[in-house]
């Protein structure tokens, strides 16, 4: 997003403007119906390359060191070991021990929606000059987070977060007071575009440029509890774009050409995402796995239907059309990845993937690969 800083290529995927990637849980996730997996065989898969194959599978086992202990991926893990394997071996590990299900909709439906994110850079400094002095707050000292299931074992995943008064948890500030009243936080960086703070909180993780030459890496720590409401779509109600139109390049010159409405905007979406400092280097971000993202191999997914860590096999199409068919992991979530068929696919840090990313709009099919004589997942039928 930004040329030599700041690309001009301003996009992000458009269901995530208009609909609510991680990253960062800070959407609400819209209810869907329960998942079919439909059993398959292996012939039945699209066909993959051998670099694919070796990619995606290095990709999923790098997962693995966080699904040690995981009552289903465990002995896989452990049986896929950690030496290099020619795609004859690799093939033959899959074919023994993973079992392969087509998933479907509810409606039986094999197709849905495979859209993609990036990791984008961003211009910044650690201390507040004239031009950086957009706020990207730590986790704040006043925040209380409440793991429902603690209580509710059936609230499993659910966290209340808030703050006391007295002894009374109330909700915590709306992005509209952070906004305002700044947050008690650390500041970790300060960026030169409020409009960049609410990409990087959409897209979850991101790096900021500092003036020499090094770069501060941001990945996604919590939220504030409020549910996010996208801002392409709040445009859209005000009659300011058509929903055709929504980009980021759309949402930021609206933004430049009307500065004093830019709060306003900001103010539509209460969700607002706090950050941690991530170790620079040449991995990619960490998702939700909590291990490093591989551009290209590693998928967002609704972990209501895919659980984390599992093998995919995804195939869809680029936005020019060329086919897109590998294994991938899963180890990542998004607020607008939700659905039994659905997917975003993580393409790297910088422009050029930010500019993939973002027209990343495509048709797609995933099949699950899951270990043999595993129970499969029991996916809750949301009313």
């Amino acid at each position: 997003m930004k040329s030599a800083l700041r690309h001009l290529a301003w996009t992000l995927p458009v269901l995530a403007l208009l609909a609510g990637c991680n990253g960062g849980e800070s959407a609400k996730p819209e209810p869907h119906a329960i998942a079919t997996y439909a059993p398959a065989n292996w012939k039945d898969l699209p066909a993959v390359s051998d670099e694919d194959l070796l990619a995606g599978f290095y990709a999923w086992r790098s997962g693995c060191e966080k699904l040690k202990r995981d009552p289903v991926w465990a002995a896989t893990c452990e049986a896929a070991g950690s030496d290099t394997a020619s795609a004859a071996q690799v093939r033959a590990f899959l074919e023994q021990n993973l079992q392969v299900y087509g998933l479907r909709s509810a409606e039986n439906n094999a197709n849905g929606l495979i859209t993609g994110y990036y990791e984008p850079v961003y211009p910044g400094s650690l201390k507040r000059t004239e031009a950086a002095h957009v706020a990207v707050y730590g986790v704040p000292d006043d925040m209380i987070v409440v793991d429902l299931a603690s209580v509710y074992p059936e609230l499993k995943g659910k966290r209340l977060r808030g703050r006391l008064d007295g002894r009374v948890l109330k909700p915590y500030d709306t992005a509209e007071v952070i906004n305002r009243d700044g947050a008690k936080a650390p500041v970790l960086a300060w960026l030169t575009d409020p409009m960049d703070l609410q990409f990087l909180q959409i897209q979850g993780s991101g790096r900021v440029q500092l003036e020499d030459g090094r770069q501060l890496r941001l990945g996604y720590a919590d939220q504030n509890g409020h549910p996010y409401r996208p801002i392409g779509r709040w445009l859209v109600e005000q009659g300011q774009l058509k929903k055709e139109e929504v980009s980021m390049g759309t949402i930021h010159a609206w933004a430049q050409a009307n500065p004093q409405r830019v709060p306003e905007l900001l103010a539509s979406n209460p969700s607002y995402v706090f950050f941690s400092t991530r170790p620079d280097s040449n991995e990619g971000p960490r998702g939700s796995l909590n291990v490093p993202l591989t551009a290209g191999y590693s998928v967002a997914i609704d972990r209501k239907v895919i659980p984390l860590g599992s093998l995919l096999w995804l195939s869809t199409t680029r936005p020019d059309g060329t086919p897109v068919v590998r294994p991938v992991g899963a180890q990542d979530t998004g607020g607008a990845i939700t659905g039994e068929v659905r997917a975003d696919l993580f393409w790297g840090t910088g422009p050029e993937a930010g500019e993939l990313a973002g027209n990343m709009k495509q048709q797609g099919q995933i099949w699950m690969l899951w270990p043999k004589g595993k129970p499969l997942p029991e996916v809750p039928k949301v009313p």
